[in-house]
């Protein structure tokens, strides 16, 4: 049995091969459906617009910063708040327009800060930021938490120029909370939508991150992922997404899942975007001493590995056995491999997943052991009511019919029962788990002297549920990346059933340049992004 994707869909502790996306979807007739379409969406002026475009466009006058952040607002009350009713973005930054005005006075004194000036961006909300804005992982026993501080990442945004327009909305506590859990929902935030048809799941749990750059809110977002929650909602809401080697980036400041696992990355439409958003959060931090191990190995400018003829001799993985059993996401990737080998790669076949897949459960007994200890941490200091996990729990039991109206918190509850980390059982998992993948995946590419691993990164996106919870299928590829802490960047591949489907691409620790060089390459070659169109219903 094939488990599912951890953090975009339930629990390790209850993993199987679930149900491909929702009964009937065999029926490709759906794909022919045209009448459902949102009919307010309109034509947007900043619609696919890029860093590179907009920084051109302020430096040419043709608009202002003050002018972008107005757009954006307009498009978040048009697309998130009315219409289309999104939901993707948690609350905005009252102090946004102001910033801006003070970027445009910066511009025309010929002060550039950095890549990112003047241009707006939306971040995740298990993000610190010390101003008006909260940070409370969408859970409502947060609510109230404003920062004392900037998370290490926000100040290096803020030293590149960028624009906080405000925070998007989340799986709760990073989809940690129960094994029935429906990606894109939180207590505080409700439901976040797909673009392309609205009864679907944005994926998580940065759900709101990429399902607001696809609707074009913002130009780029900031996601968090502990295994597959930025890849997955950038596979499924068409964009996409880099997943950094554990140590590239800092966590200081981002309410934590696990030390071994967690990293921020950036979510955008281009590979182009994502290479200069990579390169403002990637910096050494003092407070994360993980981030020690990057020295020498990162790139302030990765835009420079940008080459449309990168795959030309590359020697690419791919597992041996096929990853699920849906013939129209088998022909996609076929198709998108034949690409591959036109533009110089060579296939090489592997066989990887199912001894990676194995290690599933030692996994999650390591998050559950290395949550406790590091949202306890984050707490005791935090400004929010709750002080702790075990206060987090008694709230949300307090509280019940708000704050879990649909499913509940059993991983809150299994992993508050965990010790600490000096524990046997911690210690032999984070061994099995992280260390054991780690000699896997390097053996490989050093045996087939690979240059990177591919595969489809999720399946279509199932439909929304909160009563029974997710249902993802048999496609996945988030755990081999996360599990070891190597580097995952997900790039549109084309449509299934009209719904956006994902190619992977990872390697070896602090090889983002190659993977965007990569993925840039073959995103030139195929062109998959679609725009959403915010249909009402899949049927």
């Amino acid at each position: 049995m094939k488990r599912r994707a951890f953090l975009t869909t339930a629990t390790l502790a209850s993993a199987g091969l679930s149900t491909f996306l929702i009964s009937g979807c065999e029926n490709k007739d759906r794909d022919n459906n045209t009448d459902n379409i949102f009919h307010s969406y309109e034509p947007f002026e900043l619609d696919e617009e890029t860093i590179s475009s907009l920084t051109e466009k302020l430096s040419s006058g043709t608009y202002s910063s003050e002018q972008l952040v107005k757009l954006y607002l307009q498009r978040i009350e048009g697309i998130d708040n009315k219409g289309a009713k999104l939901n993707s973005v948690i609350e905005l930054n009252p102090d946004a327009i102001s910033i801006a005005k003070t970027m445009d006075s910066e511009l025309k004194s010929n002060k550039k800060r950095g890549p990112l000036h003047g241009i707006p961006v939306l971040i995740k909300d298990n993000i610190d930021t010390a101003d008006k804005m909260q940070t409370t992982a969408g859970s409502l026993a947060l609510v109230g938490n404003i920062a004392s501080k900037d998370a290490f990442i926000v100040t290096k945004l803020r030293e590149a120029g960028a624009i906080i327009l405000g925070k998007t909305n989340l799986s709760e506590w990073a989809n940690f909370r129960s094994t029935k859990s429906c990606s894109g929902w939180s207590s505080r935030g409700g439901q976040t939508k797909n673009p392309y048809f609205l009864d679907h799941n944005p994926c998580g749990s940065s759900a709101g991150s990429g399902a607001a750059v696809s609707a074009n809110l913002c130009v780029v977002s900031v996601g968090t992922e502990t295994d597959g929650s930025i890849v997955c909602p950038a596979s499924v809401n068409g964009v996409v997404g880099i997943k950094p080697t554990v140590g590239l980036v800092s966590r200081t400041g981002i309410i934590p899942i696990s030390k071994t696992q967690d990293t921020a990355g950036p979510m955008a439409r281009t590979v182009h975007d994502a290479a200069i958003l990579l390169g403002v959060l990637a910096a050494i931090d003092s407070n994360d001493t993980v981030t020690e191990e990057s020295r020498g190995k990162s790139f302030t400018d990765y835009t420079k590995f940008l080459d449309i003829n990168a795959l030309n001799g590359k020697r690419i993985g791919v597992e041996k056995k096929k990853q699920g059993t849906n013939k129209y996401v088998n022909a996609l990737f076929e198709e998108t491999l034949e690409l591959l080998k036109k533009q110089g790669a060579l296939i090489i076949e592997i066989n990887y997943l199912d001894e990676i897949n194995s290690l599933s459960n030692s996994e999650f007994e390591v998050l559950q052991f290395e949550f406790k200890e590091g949202l306890n941490g984050y707490l005791a200091s935090a400004n929010s009511k709750v002080k702790n996990l075990n206060d987090v729990i008694k709230f949300n039991n307090d509280n019940e019919d708000k704050a879990m109206p649909y499913f509940k918190q059993e991983l809150l509850e299994s992993s508050n029962a965990k010790t600490d980390l000096d524990d046997k059982k911690y210690l032999e998992a984070l061994e099995k788990s992280h260390f054991t993948s780690k000699n896997i995946l390097n053996a490989i590419f050093r045996e087939k002297k690979l240059d990177a691993i591919c595969g489809i990164t999720m399946g279509p996106t199932c439909s929304i549920d909160t009563i029974y919870g997710d249902r993802w299928g048999e496609y996945s590829l988030t755990t081999p990346a996360a599990i070891s802490g190597f580097p995952h960047i997900t790039v549109p591949c084309g449509t299934v059933y009209n719904l956006p489907v994902g190619l992977s691409f990872f390697g070896t620790p602090y090889t983002e340049n190659t993977l965007i060089a990569i993925g840039y390459a073959y995103e030139q070659a195929s062109k998959k992004r679609v725009k959403p169109e915010f249909k009402s219903s899949f049927i």
